[in-house]
């Protein structure tokens, strides 16, 4: 894949951040598409920003703040809480929607610059339940979008059957450990790094990061 193009589903996160770097090695040119929907904490598209041109790596930002209309969520509205889901629901930070939709636009996006391979974090091990992060989602849009646009798109989700303890070892493998650690915004309530250690995906993202340190050591 060294020759080819990609395209990254990049926020600026752990998971895409590391995503990031497993594509700059696997593939010859990559860009990254970052999508603005109103989200609650605008850091994150800065923090996008600044990692992109760090890296080298050419950075569209594109529009889609009629999702924020569509599905209000703890995202997008600082009035609705950020929990966990209870009693089967889904939590309170699902975007119904969002990765058919960024996948879908990422796509139209790599036709237009020559780029048959998207990469996104999407992840089905260590998940929150979000229905639009499983593996056979992945599998059924990547047909779609080559039957829509006469394609042969191929969508690479390199964190798939990945933990946080895992994921976390594949930054380290990338030689992006300390960056991803110091550089990334994961934390639902917008602060870099280490984050608040209170929201769920600051636990979730510490608790990788523990196993992984206490595993390296050993």
């Amino acid at each position: 894949m060294r020759n080819q193009k990609a395209v990254v589903v990049f926020s600026g996160g752990q998971d895409s951040t590391t995503c990031l770097f497993w594509a700059l090695r696997e593939f010859s040119d990559v860009e990254a598409v970052t999508f603005d929907y109103n989200q609650r904490h605008r850091t994150e598209i800065e923090c996008a920003k600044e990692i992109t041109s760090e890296l080298g790596v050419k950075h569209h930002i594109l529009d889609m703040s009629l999702l924020s209309q569509l599905a209000p969520n703890a995202l997008t509205r600082n009035d609705i809480e950020v929990k966990d889901g209870e009693e089967g629901e889904l939590p309170s930070t699902f975007v119904p929607g969002r990765n058919l939709l960024f996948l879908s636009f990422a796509g139209v996006l790599a036709s237009q610059v020559n780029a048959k391979h998207l990469v996104t974090g999407v992840c089905e091990t260590d998940f929150s339940g979000y229905p639009d992060c499983r593996d056979i989602f992945i599998k059924s849009l990547n047909v779609s979008l080559n039957l829509s646009m006469d394609e042969n798109f191929v969508i690479h989700t390199p964190l798939m059957w990945l933990t946080k303890t895992e994921t976390w070892k594949l930054a380290d493998d990338l030689g992006a450990f300390d960056f991803v650690r110091s550089r990334t915004l994961t934390c639902y309530n917008g602060i870099r790094a280490d984050g608040c250690g209170e929201c769920p995906a600051c636990k979730l993202r510490k608790k990788g990061m523990d196993e992984f340190l206490e595993g390296a050591e050993a």
